[in-house]
């Protein structure tokens, strides 16, 4: 079983070892490994049960460093790096041939990011090579923001996993590109679209799922907990079911409901606050998961802010 602690030397050691670790990020724990050796690169796919159609982001901490591995960094991109860098921002950006074709599907842009939490900051900056590192957890299952929920998905296939704590942001990167000078949201993440907006001017939303997507997390169903997972109007689905005899869990922003055949409520703010749900939501989801429940009945968020992007993991979650 995986040891979980704070040695970076000992994960720096495994990496280049061509080893696999458990890395906290600001926005979920990530499965890391060498993202310029193939063979670490094909074990991320391997344990992680992902496909391979599935490209991956790669981690570093410093433009100059992430220079080696594109081509360019188009302007409009470049004032989003210099403003949200370290953070919740990962770039599409055309690479260069250094990058294993796994890495990107054989695409001809690589996603990239400068994270922000500082234990992984501290271990990039003694890397001479940038990490891919996906969520750490099996393919398609709720993303895990504790280093105890990589432990229980993927301890018995890694030997470490670096304790950063549980992360602030909850939800993953928000995925940037352009195309014909046109700046794209690929994915919806810890990132508001009005913060993009106020830099480079209007984007377009191009989150549509796919069997063969042009960026990470695309697919259509995704960060999905093993109970059936239903989306919709609380009242409706709870009224819709309570004469079932099956046991349900509520996931909710903020409501809580009494007398009724529910065995479990998760609430994710009780303020109503988006940026605490997204921090919330995958733990919610999962500790839900992990009771003796039938289903999991789920609102939608407020259709603004945060609330977009939980709004798209709650889409792929119930698209099982």
């Amino acid at each position: 079983m995986a040891e979980i602690g704070k040695d970076i030397i000992r994960a720096k050691s495994l990496l280049e070892a061509g080893k696999l670790v458990g890395i906290p990020t600001e926005t979920v724990y990530g499965l890391a490994g060498n993202a310029l050796n193939p063979d670490a690169v094909a074990s991320i796919f391997e344990t992680k049960k992902r496909p391979s159609f599935d490209p991956l982001i790669i981690h570093s901490d410093s433009m100059e460093k992430i220079k080696r591995w594109v081509l360019e960094i188009p302007e409009k991109l470049k004032i989003l790096a210099d403003e949200f860098w370290p953070g919740p921002l990962t770039l599409l950006l055309p690479r260069e041939a250094i990058v294993p074709d796994l890495v990107t599907s054989g695409l001809d842009r690589v996603a990239v990011r400068i994270l922000s939490h500082p234990l992984t900051l501290e271990l990039l900056k003694s890397l001479e090579f940038p990490l891919a590192a996906p969520s750490a957890n099996p393919f398609g299952y709720i993303s895990p923001t504790r280093p105890e929920h990589v432990q229980k998905q993927l301890g018995d296939q890694i030997p470490y996993i670096l304790d950063g704590g549980a992360c602030k942001v909850g939800l993953e990167s928000t995925i940037v590109g352009i195309e014909d000078e046109q700046i794209f949201i690929y994915r919806l993440g810890g990132l508001d679209v009005r913060e993009i907006e106020a830099l480079v001017g209007p984007v377009q939303i191009k989150t549509h799922s796919s069997s063969n997507p042009a960026a990470p997390g695309l697919l259509e169903s995704h960060y999905a907990p093993t109970k059936p997972f239903i989306l919709g109007d609380l009242d409706q689905l709870i009224q819709d079911h309570q004469n079932k005899k099956v046991r349900m869990g509520i996931l909710s922003l903020q409501r809580t409901f009494s007398n009724l055949p529910i065995e479990s409520q998760m609430i994710l703010s009780e303020k109503g606050d988006l940026k605490e749900a997204a921090q919330n939501l995958f733990a919610a989801m999962r500790a839900l998961d992990e009771q003796d429940l039938d289903l999991i009945l789920a609102e939608r968020m407020p259709d603004h802010g945060l609330g977009k992007a939980i709004n798209d993991r709650l889409n792929r979650a119930a698209a099982k």
